[in-house]
């Protein structure tokens, strides 16, 4: 598949899971926080060093992508398992060997722990470990289960003598340990955790919404209040953790951009690449700025800009993203950050907007010594990404600067 024919699958950018085909045929299945942004990376110039030769080849055999959405990142990567089992795809295996994956594991005891094991389990395979602990972890805030080896119930006696685990005071476990969760309560747990990863979502849904009234029509308040909420928790299921680690591996991707001048000469502007939190020097770009920064905003407008900015930083970043978004080529980011305040973030959104891609964008404000004073943007495009948004930031200051001062040099050669 080349870059053309990718270009007319039209992608959502919500969460999913994606399949590269050869016909009917799955070659590979994967996992997107943005299934735009994740499948468009599979046709960057740098695939077979990021990604390997095996799945350059994989991109070169398929003929077509498909897609299932899904509500969030942690839906995306039980799905994902999912299709892996039942599809068996070719490339999937080669990525590891099969001992490497790591499975969900509910056990059989009394009181079943649910586990994480590699080479077999209840469900899996996952590949991502990373996403699989995030999930793990977000799962068990949502149904508190066992992990320790179990202890039949306790008679009132033994009650006041044994002490809970560590876990049940973080609230993650029921406290089979103390006897604070029967059998029966405790195995609706694993019957509501066993169909969320089989896909069955709507379903706990539905059979938590039954219990709720059945509490509330008994006056037991309180628990109708613990199954409320753990109906609202599913229906907004907050995989920040998940998103995390995304921006942790190569799944996710920031571009940041910054222009430079003197007294409005000499303007360029730079476009540098953050992913897994590392500056990705391979992936940065110099722009210098055409005339298009001159007749993209009428003459008088442009002089208030000027008086604004000390320059002509709206069009000149007008004109560097406009640019960037035309090389087909590049990567999309996941997030754009630009250095300044409401004119550039709103500048970038216009851009981007009128080329119809949909990518977040996040402004840097600085204070009067040119420090980070506030990040703008949505609180979830920020949240858990801010040390990678500033060093994307920064170094995005840094190359516009060193590149001004560079061409500024050339200029004064003999």
């Amino acid at each position: 598949m080349t870059i053309q024919e990718f270009k007319d699958i039209k992608l959502p950018g919500e969460p999913g899971v994606y399949l590269f085909k050869r016909g009917a045929t799955v070659l590979y299945v994967g996992k997107a926080t943005s299934l735009r942004s994740r499948v468009r990376s599979y046709f960057s110039s740098d695939l077979g060093y990021t990604r390997g030769a095996h799945i350059v080849n994989m991109v070169g055999e398929a003929t077509t992508i498909g897609y299932v959405k899904t509500d969030s990142v942690l839906e995306a990567l039980i799905l994902e398992a999912q299709m892996i089992k039942k599809l068996q795809p070719p490339y999937n295996t080669k990525d590891k060997d099969d001992k490497s994956f790591l499975y969900v594991t509910i056990t059989r005891d009394p009181f079943p722990r649910i586990l994480l094991t590699r080479g077999a389990g209840t469900y899996g395979p996952f590949p991502g470990a990373q996403s699989l602990r995030a999930a793990y972890e977000l799962i068990r805030k949502l149904f508190p289960f066992n992990t320790h080896n179990p202890t039949p119930d306790p008679s009132p006696k033994e009650r006041g003598v044994l002490r809970p685990c560590f876990d049940y005071e973080l609230g993650v476990c029921p406290g089979t340990c103390i006897g604070k969760v029967t059998r029966t309560e405790y195995m609706k747990t694993v019957r509501n955790i066993k169909l969320f990863f089989e896909g069955k979502k709507q379903k706990v849904i539905k059979l938590l919404e039954r219990e709720m009234a059945e509490f509330s029509k008994a006056q037991d308040f309180e628990k109708a209040g613990e199954k409320k909420r753990q109906i609202f928790s599913l229906q907004h299921i907050h995989d920040i953790s998940l998103i995390k680690t995304d921006i942790d591996t190569s799944d996710f991707r920031i571009e940041a951009y910054d222009v430079a001048h003197l007294s409005g000469k000499n303007s360029v502007g730079v476009m540098v690449v953050i992913e897994n939190g590392i500056a990705k020097k391979s992936g940065y770009r110099k722009f210098k700025i055409k005339k298009l920064a001159e007749g993209s905003v009428p003459a008088r407008q442009r002089l208030k800009l000027q008086a604004m900015s000390g320059g002509n930083d709206i069009a000149n970043l007008k004109e560097v993203l406009t640019r960037r978004l035309g090389h087909d080529e590049w990567p999309l980011p996941d997030l754009i950050v630009t250095d300044g305040g409401y004119p550039q973030k709103n500048t970038a959104e216009e851009v981007l907007e009128q080329k119809g891609f949909t990518i977040p964008v996040v402004s840097v404000v600085k204070d009067e010594r040119h420090k980070p004073r506030e990040i703008l943007g949505e609180k979830k495009n920020i949240l858990g990404k801010s040390d990678a948004i500033l060093l994307a930031n920064s170094e995005s200051h840094r190359f516009a600067i060193a590149y001004h001062k560079l061409l500024r040099k050339k200029k004064f050669l003999p």
